[in-house]
């Protein structure tokens, strides 16, 4: 049973089954902000109602919390990669909320930093994705998550 703990209540929080089940994301205003570490600090109206997990389950766990398993870890590598650097990153991420159903978005990724320069923490916003966009995505994901299965 896979889980994640909430480093500010101690709470593990257990994943979902994930079911073949989309919700649509419909638009609005969804936002999440992070650590450096990808703890979410911030997680507003939008995004907890899209999810389906509390402000209470969010803040303090890790944005993996509604990562789908079908997303590939190498798509992660390049986003880490990205803003670590102190740039803007942009890509379409297929979520699984507290059900266990799943929606697509389009997320942009980018740093905070405070008046040094340095990075604080990281702020997320998502996009309505195009709809054909998504069934070239997937198969892109599907060859990265086969080829990740043979190294």
């Amino acid at each position: 049973m896979a889980y994640v703990v909430n480093s500010i209540t101690g709470a593990k929080i257990v994943k979902p089954t994930p079911l073949d089940e989309e919700v649509p994301f419909d638009g609005g205003v969804m936002i999440t902000e992070t650590d450096t570490a990808g703890i979410i600090t911030y997680a507003n109206r939008k995004f907890r109602e899209m999810t389906g997990y509390t402000k209470e389950e969010l803040i303090g766990s890790p944005h993996s919390i509604n990562r789908h398993p079908d997303m590939p870890k190498s798509a992660f590598k390049t986003m880490w990669e990205t803003i670590k650097r102190g740039e803007m990153w942009e890509g379409y991420v297929k979520n699984m909320r507290k059900d266990g159903k799943y929606y697509w978005v389009i997320v942009w990724i980018k740093p905070k930093f405070d008046d040094e320069g340095n990075i604080v923490g990281y702020i997320a916003g998502r996009k309505v994705p195009n709809r054909h966009d998504i069934k070239q995505v997937e198969m892109q994901y599907k060859k990265m998550a086969a080829q990740e299965l043979k190294s």
